[in-house]
């Protein structure tokens, strides 16, 4: 096999390695909620999931392109395959380490940060600093603000409207909508977040010479993203899951529902209008949040919260330099 092939498929492989640990660091993003409201058990919830992010993902494309194309510029050739192999592998030791506190930070911006820090210090190598403030950096401060006051001005509308119901038939009936919110949240996270492992294959293809376009996807990448994220997903991260199910706050069925609307509504609108990889996990954990905030400001946990926060922020930073140092290691290999 020639050096390109070699490399390219190591992209891949890593590409495919992330994209499980997306899954099983990203399931709590779409079953959380309905798993503590009890309106799914858990393996039907991760089934459910899985089967949705795999719908999800055929409809990532413009995302897919985004990634693959607009936040970094290589050249073709072995040594720029280095560079995304680095940044894919920060990317996966970030969302392990993050897995494993149970803190559910974004894989996105995990594998945006493992890229950038890897080629900034590669030759030839162009950070599209512009595209990633746009689609990037502004959407990752803007995205849990808006689930937070949508989160927020959603719940009131369902205390408002359902205010003279019974409550044990309401808790009934949200919880049959919770399937329905929560299999339209795991569509949404497949267009998401099997995109961007899309993009990155794309991208080694492309760079490695085994295709013109660094926009097209063929079609098997569709499908082994795809396959691999619902896997990863059906494996379940229940640290995560624990942390936003129950730790945050206390959902009932209600407040299930309306963070599960408010977080796919906005995962929609993001790639099928806007194609801005945006992260899952800010989005439905802010919703939860504002949802939360209905009952009393008290009854959200800030101090867990916080710690979510904090994890958010150094994401993309601590990404970036754990693929500096994979770069350094593995920089001898790519350029034999």
């Amino acid at each position: 096999m020639s050096p390109e092939l070699i490399a390219t498929l190591a992209v891949i492989i890593a590409a495919m390695a992330f994209d499980y640990t997306n899954g099983f660091h990203d399931a709590a993003n779409a079953i959380a909620t309905s798993v503590s409201t009890r309106a799914l058990t858990p393996r039907v919830a991760l089934a459910m999931a899985a089967v949705g992010n795999f719908i999800g993902t055929h409809f990532g494309a413009g995302v897919a392109k985004t990634v693959g194309d607009g936040l970094v510029k290589l050249p073709e050739g072995v040594p720029s395959l280095g560079v995304v192999f680095a940044g894919v592998c920060g990317a996966i030791v970030w969302n392990l380490l993050t897995w494993y506190f149970g803190l559910p930070s974004s894989s996105s911006h995990a594998l945006f940060g493992g890229l950038v820090g890897a080629t900034f210090f590669a030759a030839d190598a162009k950070i599209e600093w512009a595209t990633i403030t746009d689609k990037v950096l502004i959407p990752m401060v803007v995205s849990p603000v808006v689930g937070l006051v949508l989160g927020f001005g959603v719940m009131l509308a369902i205390l408002w409207i359902f205010r003279r119901g019974n409550p044990g038939k309401l808790n009934r009936g949200f919880r049959v909508a919770q399937t329905v919110s929560a299999a339209f949240m795991s569509v949404g996270h497949g267009m998401q977040d099997a995109a961007k492992t899309m993009g990155i294959i794309v991208l080694a293809l492309y760079t490695g010479g085994f295709q013109d376009s660094s926009t097209d996807i063929p079609w098997w990448v569709f499908w082994t993203s795809a396959a691999v994220l619902a896997a990863g997903t059906y494996a379940g991260g229940w640290r995560i899951i624990r942390t936003l199910g129950r730790k945050i706050i206390d959902l009932g069925p209600a407040e299930g529902f309306a963070a599960e609307v408010v977080a796919s509504s906005i995962l929609y609108f993001n790639a099928l209008v806007l194609h801005a990889p945006i992260s899952t996990t800010h989005t439905i954990t802010s919703a939860i949040m504002g949802v939360g905030a209905t009952k009393r400001l008290n009854a959200v946990r800030w101090n867990v919260a916080g710690n979510i926060v904090i994890a958010w922020i150094t994401t993309f930073p601590a990404a970036a330099a754990i693929s500096c140092v994979v770069y350094f290691c593995v920089r001898p290999l790519f350029h034999a």
